[in-house]
């Protein structure tokens, strides 16, 4: 009977994460965050002690060119976008898991070796003799 062939170390694990990624249509990065705001009219209620705030405001914050550029979003827009949102973050961690396995994958892939290396088996450096 003949025997299986011997699959790298973890290989189901990251071919698993690749098909995930492969799904990730789209993404948008930055942050999404839902703010009330003062406005900074001295006889506004939102100088008022308690303040009544403006808003809420749905604001998109992105780095461009190395500059922060934020966007506010409408309700509409926002329920457009959620899943690419969604998908920045699923994307960091998929990556992130995928590192991880991989190195695993090496150490394990190293200790293998090393169990069924003999010894001497690498070729070893010479010593360089030193002339007086």
């Amino acid at each position: 009977m003949s025997q299986p062939a011997q699959r790298p170390p973890f290989a189901a694990t990251r071919e698993a994460l690749a098909e995930a990624l492969a799904q990730i249509d789209g993404l948008l990065p930055g942050s999404v965050v839902v703010r009330l705001m003062r406005c900074g009219k001295r006889n506004c209620a939102c100088n008022a002690d308690p303040p009544a705030l403006h808003g809420p405001y749905t604001q998109w914050t992105r780095t461009v060119r190395g500059k922060t550029v934020t966007k506010l979003l409408t309700d509409e827009q926002l329920a457009s976008y959620q899943p690419w949102f969604d998908n920045s973050r699923r994307l960091k961690d998929l990556v992130a898991k995928l590192e991880i396995v991989s190195l695993q994958a090496i150490e394990t892939a190293d200790r293998l070796t090393a169990k069924t290396a003999t010894p001497h088996s690498t070729p070893r450096r010479q010593r360089r003799e030193t002339q007086t």
